[in-house]
């Protein structure tokens, strides 16, 4: 059975970049304040080219924007992305939760004609 839930390119490559751990934790760090990707690069163990190409990821996918103040550009995390990221995965728990729901139905019933588990 395919379930048809919002799909397409967009949110593709939103869950394709929350798939890596650095990337969710670079949303993460910019949800309250903004980052320039320099000091983004200072909390972990990789090159300065490769946090570059994370937060290029998430901006391509629209969790992030970059902000110019002075000459730094500020990393943010776009709420209205992430909103929708949510969404999507409430239609999934909404999904699961009533086919839960008709597997308990299910076994009540069975319990109920006398059989025993």
């Amino acid at each position: 059975m395919v379930v048809e839930l919002e799909q397409g390119a967009a949110t593709d490559r939103v869950f394709h970049a929350l798939a890596d751990p650095t990337r969710r934790d670079i949303v993460r760090r910019t949800v309250n304040d903004g980052h320039t990707v320099t000091r983004l690069a200072d909390r972990y163990s990789m090159s300065f080219a490769a946090v570059q190409k994370h937060v290029a990821v998430l901006e391509r996918a629209g969790l992030v924007t970059k902000h110019r103040r002075g000459r730094e550009q500020l990393v943010r995390a776009h709420a209205p992305t992430l909103r929708r990221a949510v969404e999507v995965l409430e239609q999934y728990e909404e999904l699961w939760r009533g086919r839960l729901d008709q597997f308990d139905q299910t076994l009540t019933d069975y319990l109920n004609e006398g059989n025993s588990p």
